[in-house]
């Protein structure tokens, strides 16, 4: 019962926290802040494996696979023909898309 409390008591205090950090809606993002952000993305066919998993959706398995297709197949260009790679479908290319950059 204890651990109980304790655990309620902790997860409430993280929905706090993240409430109380979040952005508020319909925050604007100025043409340079978009920029930064882009830039930020990790290049697809430049990742180690570690990088790649670090991309939510992304496990180690997926990382291996996109690393193994780049080596055979060359660099990937595209959100589309990341589906190519064993395991990666739209709806996880697509999401994924968000995080790298296929330079």
């Amino acid at each position: 019962m204890k651990n109980l409390l304790i655990a309620v008591i902790f997860t409430g205090l993280t929905l706090s926290a993240n409430l109380a950090l979040a952005e508020k809606p319909g925050t604007s993002v100025s043409k340079e802040q978009a920029i930064a952000q882009q830039q930020q993305k990790l290049n697809i066919n430049k990742a180690t494996v570690e990088q790649l998993e670090a991309v939510p959706g992304i496990g180690k398995a997926k990382a291996q696979a996109i690393l193994t297709y780049v080596q055979n197949s060359g660099p990937i260009k595209s959100q589309q023909q990341l589906t190519e790679v064993k395991g990666i479908g739209e709806k996880l290319a697509a999401k994924v898309a968000q995080y790298v950059s296929f330079e």
